[in-house]
């Protein structure tokens, strides 16, 4: 990612960084939002109040438990098809973009010692048949910076799709 300072000179590594950083609390900020919004979808399908939904919420500590219970409730047979496939439909895009959150979320900055390219190394391990891989890097682009920008645009847009179909069906708002 190149960010341009005064005079089109490139910016110094600290300023990509502070650049990259403000898109990455951005896209947390908004992921968040939209996250607790399941709260609103587990009230109305499992038919209980907002409280006992944020309960069920907090006590399921991840994304992947949280939106796996949005979707079974919504497979049950006493939801109108109608209504289980508009909640399927937007637990698929609210899963589509955790990869890209999940990336920097679970990741390190560094830059390249060579070229100052700033890179993000994968706090993960990738387990294989035979062995581990530790510390993939890859650079941050120009590119990964628009991936950024756009996955920020699609979640305020499901946001408002979440709570346009929360106040259609009624749900605990």
């Amino acid at each position: 990612m190149e960010v341009v300072g005064a005079a089109n000179t490139p910016a110094a590594p600290e300023d990509v960084l502070d650049d990259v950083l403000k898109r990455v609390g951005r896209l947390n900020y908004t992921w968040t939002n939209t996250e607790s919004l399941l709260i609103h979808l587990i009230a109305g399908l499992a038919k209980v109040q907002k409280d006992v939904a944020v309960v069920i919420f907090l006590t399921l500590s991840t994304t992947r438990a949280r939106v796996d219970l949005v979707q079974r409730l919504a497979k049950m047979n006493t939801v109108p098809t109608t209504l289980r496939d508009d909640v399927l439909d937007l637990t698929a895009r609210l899963t589509k973009e955790a990869a890209l959150r999940n990336k920097y979320n679970h990741c390190i900055y560094s830059f390249d010692p060579e070229e100052g390219q700033l890179q993000t190394i994968m706090m993960r391990i990738q387990d294989r048949r035979k062995d581990i891989r530790v510390g993939k890097t890859e650079p941050v682009t120009t590119g990964e910076a628009s991936n950024i920008d756009q996955s920020i645009k699609r979640l305020r847009q499901l946001n408002v799709d979440i709570w346009e179909l929360v106040l259609r069906h009624k749900f605990p708002a």
